[in-house]
């Protein structure tokens, strides 16, 4: 087991420092932490409010309403569990040496990338290329 990487709390990733080292891998381990401690601390609470909200609602209107916001909820949700497994897989990658680098190009995915969209897996150009490439093939 590794020895644990002392982090400033004012820690910021800089090019001018060796990519994917061990402060840069624990900045980003710690980042996508406490996103998804964040993430499934919202899971919970909504789990709580939904349990606290059920009940019989006699207006049509109302409950249509009521239930429209509970689909909406469970989507967002749904969209949520899938960022957690994204996050899972980034940890895992921190863990295998491979976090921070195009899995299309084997090129070091910028900083500012990874700082925006820690799951990120591949470079700017090689998602552009991606989506221009399924954007034809949906076309067809």
């Amino acid at each position: 087991m590794k020895a644990e990487v002392f982090l400033p709390d004012d820690y910021r990733p800089a090019e001018d420092e060796p990519f994917m080292n061990d402060l840069q891998l624990e900045y980003f381990r710690r980042k996508l932490l406490g996103w998804k401690a964040d993430l499934l601390s919202d899971s919970r609470d909504t789990i709580e409010g939904m349990k606290d909200q059920t009940r019989n609602i006699p207006d049509l209107a109302d409950r249509a309403s009521e239930e429209t916001d509970r689909a909406l909820e469970l989507r967002t949700r749904d969209r949520q569990r899938k960022l957690v497994s994204k996050i899972d897989a980034a940890l895992r990658r921190i863990d295998e040496g491979e976090y921070g680098y195009c899995e299309i190009t084997g090129e070091p995915i910028s900083l500012k990338r990874l700082d925006a969209r820690p799951t990120a897996t591949m470079t700017l150009e090689a998602q552009e290329r991606h989506e221009r490439r399924e954007k034809v093939h949906r076309d067809d």
